[in-house]
């Protein structure tokens, strides 16, 4: 029996009982698709984390109050900050030939009000810097004055949903508004950036930072962006942070300094690790689809008895009679394989169409991974009963015995 013979043969076969294959065609497509459509969505929450990172810019250190071991007790784990993070230590680290840009942040909730409008937004305190490292776009106006940090002025950059929201159809630059006690000119209109690290930047209220010290009446800083002068200058810079603070310190290592590509490589190993342990549950959906196709296979041989006893009669040998049956399991997990392969596209296409903001795609190593799962799940169910219809004796099988 020649194998275009064999694949005719168990075509014929596979759709000989129509409600059987299409019961084990849908257990087989939902298994695909569900390892499909889960491990996407694994990798693109990867791809939107270390999109969300990038967007920060590169070469950069980000500075926390805080040591760098850990401690005993309830979080927050990091040791005892002996003295706050201040202004004064960020214009030491400015005579660093390392670093090229550096911006400290003060980060709050405040109300936000306009004449009789009045909304809850968040206020970021920086300094220009922070326009060109973290990427930020101006759809109208120009962003915070370049100067010297310690002098706050009563200017603002507003995003552009909080505009809409505060001011509507009327023109805002040069506009007063009120952030808590104080009043503020928006001198800038931010563009449609959308999230950077988990902040709505079309939701926020950027002033001064020595503005924002005064408003939350805080000398602390939330954190420290640093830019290195160059990809060869951040452990120069890093050390650079380090020696400084601790010399301003009294010797005191009381800051946590984070590189970006650290950050990265850990959130990029951990979401690879859940999108694997997702793929591994939802692979289960597959064995259960090939329980089916053995169960199925088993009910055909006892059916088919005599159709094996004449294929053994005609000559057919051992081999032949297991390959028709694993031919036929093959045929049935492809095919199911395949619709599942369309169906999770469609999914994963009308999900991107209602959660623009993630970036949804489909991950192109899990097609091959579902398509391998799906046939070795088929075939290897298709063993057992593959061998109990080769084992068959002609005579017996012919007599129905």
């Amino acid at each position: 029996m020649h194998s275009f013979d064999m694949l005719l043969f168990s075509m014929k076969a596979a759709t000989a009982n129509r409600s059987r294959t299409i019961l084990t065609l849908i257990a087989m497509t939902i298994g695909v698709s569900s390892v499909i459509i889960l491990i996407s969505l694994g990798d693109s929450a990867r791809r939107y984390v270390v999109e969300q990172f990038s967007s920060l810019g590169s070469n950069l250190l980000i500075i926390l109050p805080g040591r760098t071991e850990t401690v005993g007790g309830p979080p927050p784990l990091l040791g005892e900050t002996p003295r706050d993070l201040t202004l004064d230590d960020v214009v030491a680290l400015t005579r660093s030939t390392a670093i090229r840009r550096i911006a400290p942040i003060v980060a709050g909730s405040a109300p936000v009000s306009v004449r009789q409008l009045e909304r809850e937004m968040m206020v970021i305190g920086a300094t220009a810097e922070l326009l060109e490292m973290r990427h930020l776009a101006m759809s109208q106006g120009r962003f915070l004055p370049p100067g010297d940090p310690t002098r706050g002025t009563s200017v603002c950059i507003i995003g552009s949903t909080g505009r809409k929201e505060l001011f509507g159809s009327r023109q805002a630059l040069g506009q007063w508004l009120r952030i808590g006690d104080r009043r503020f000119k928006v001198i800038g209109i931010l563009g449609q950036t959308g999230m950077s690290m988990g902040d709505d930047m079309g939701e926020v209220v950027i002033i001064p930072v020595a503005s924002a010290q005064a408003l939350f009446n805080t000398e602390s800083l939330f954190r420290v962006l640093v830019e290195a002068s160059s990809p060869d200058s951040i452990d120069r810079a890093r050390e650079a942070i380090l020696t400084i603070i601790r010399t301003r310190h009294d010797g005191e290592d009381d800051v946590t300094v984070i590189s970006q590509g650290a950050i990265l490589a850990t959130f990029d190993r951990i979401f690879r690790a859940l999108t694997l342990s997702v793929a591994g549950i939802a692979a289960i959906s597959l064995v259960v689809a090939g329980i089916m196709i053995m169960n199925i296979m088993l009910v055909s041989v006892s059916n088919r008895r005599v159709e094996i006893g004449l294929l053994k009669a005609l000559g057919s040998t051992h081999y032949q009679i297991m390959g028709l049956f694993l031919t036929e399991s093959a045929l049935l997990s492809l095919t199911g394989a395949a619709i599942g392969f369309l169906l999770s596209i469609v999914s994963i296409e009308l999900a991107a169409v209602f959660f623009p903001e993630f970036s949804l795609q489909i991950a192109p190593w899990s097609l091959g991974f579902a398509f391998a799962v799906a046939l070795t799940t088929g075939i290897a169910f298709g063993v057992l009963p593959a061998r109990r219809a080769a084992r068959l004796e002609a005579a017996l099988a012919l007599a129905q015995r």
